[in-house]
């Protein structure tokens, strides 16, 4: 018998070489012992008990060697895709990375060039445009547009940015920080901005299945079936195993699936025994009956955060359609960034991202991790609002 999942379990992670607990005193003076992590998105939660017993099985066998025979792990990604989001996978199509910051970086050698442009649509995950850099080429960023407190693509503003020189979009659907599930007429918008500026359309899809309830988010390459799109998935997000370092990057166009291939053979890569394993074992009916468990769960987090937070004069955390990362902007607080991080960092006691990390039109906002006990939640939102109290 299956038993429900307890998310309101408080599981101690610090000193387990958790960046989201360890790191966060050296990197915003907040010690672990009296402060939240509410930054890294990782969650504060166990895995599905099939992906612990897939663990617990190859210790049992007791031998570590090479992975072989991918039949079992492919049979579980076409069946969850197909179940789970209606879009139908062929094996041939998929290559695993070492996470999906990996499936970026290949992404950004096999369909660039040194001195090429990439675009984004900021603010977005910062690791897009540290390993787009870090390869010699440039950032393009394309700033969304803030309407009524939700973001929306701004095509007509971007068209003065194209100049010829970039050559590849990152999509993130859906998007990471502001928790939008982009329209299917969205996605057919970006496709044809792709096409008009002859941009490689890659599909960052990572958050797909942590989707809160009554959004319906649409893969790209189900709402755009004659595009070429390099869609990116991973179970790593979904099921809370981003330390296997395991992503997906699933190509149905033979000319980028190639030249994604030649890089791959070019270095080398090939995945870890344990991703697989937990990766086969969590694309399940009861991997997907933890995940619908958790998405309410999650939802009920946002409710509270939400209330809290939006209570708080000059605070304002954007409609979370999808992720668990709320999205929260301080510039009615008429505070400077320095000011306003003080005070979370300083008085409430917690870590959560800079917004100026996103990219363009994140300067005012920080991003909370809301993927944590509830009594966490509640507690973050009462420090908060102690911290901003003379604003009330």
């Amino acid at each position: 018998m299956t038993h429900a999942p307890n998310f309101d379990e408080i599981i101690d992670r610090v000193g387990t070489h958790s960046a989201k607990w360890d790191e966060m005193q050296g990197l915003f003076g907040v010690d672990p012992r009296e402060g939240i992590a509410m930054w890294v998105a990782d969650m504060d939660f166990r895995p599905p008990a099939c992906v612990s017993a897939a663990i617990e099985t190859l210790l049992a066998q007791g031998v570590f060697g090479y992975w072989g025979d991918n039949a079992a792990y492919h049979a579980a990604i076409q069946w969850w895709m197909a179940e789970r989001h209606g879009w139908q996978v062929a094996p041939e199509w998929i290559f695993t990375t070492h996470g999906l910051v990996n499936g970026t970086a290949i992404c950004v050698e096999a369909f660039t060039a040194p001195g090429d442009g990439v675009v984004l649509m900021t603010p977005v995950y910062h690791a897009f445009a540290r390993v787009i850099r870090a390869a010699g080429r440039k950032v393009v960023e394309c700033p969304l547009a803030l309407v009524d407190g939700r973001y929306e693509m701004d095509f007509d503003a971007w068209e003065a940015q194209m100049d010829g020189s970039a050559k590849m979009l990152i999509l993130c659907s859906p998007h990471n920080p502001g928790g939008r599930v982009w329209t299917e007429a969205e996605l057919r918008a970006t496709a044809e901005f792709a096409a008009r500026h002859g941009l490689v359309l890659v599909s960052d899809e990572i958050h797909h299945d942590l989707v809160m309830p009554g959004q319906s988010h649409i893969p790209a390459a189900v709402a755009l079936p004659e595009t070429p799109v390099v869609m990116m998935t991973a179970t790593t997000k979904t099921f809370n195993i981003a330390g296997a370092h395991s992503g997906n990057v699933i190509i149905a166009d033979p000319e980028l699936r190639a030249k994604f291939a030649a890089k791959m053979n070019a270095l080398g890569i090939s995945p870890n025994s344990f991703g697989l394993a937990m990766a086969t074992a969590a694309y399940s009916p009861e991997g997907a009956a933890w995940l619908d468990a958790l998405n309410a769960y999650l939802d009920e987090n946002r409710k509270i955060f939400d209330a809290g937070v939006n209570a708080i004069p000059g605070l304002a955390s954007m409609p979370l359609e999808a992720t668990y990362l709320a999205w929260v902007d301080f510039s009615g607080t008429g505070m400077t960034p320095a000011e306003f991080i003080a005070r979370v960092e300083g008085e409430a006691k917690i870590a959560a991202n800079h917004g100026a990390s996103f990219g363009l039109g994140g300067e005012t906002f920080l991003r909370f991790n809301l993927a944590t006990p509830r009594a966490r939640v509640e507690e973050a939102v009462a420090r908060l609002a102690r911290a901003f109290a003379d604003l009330q």
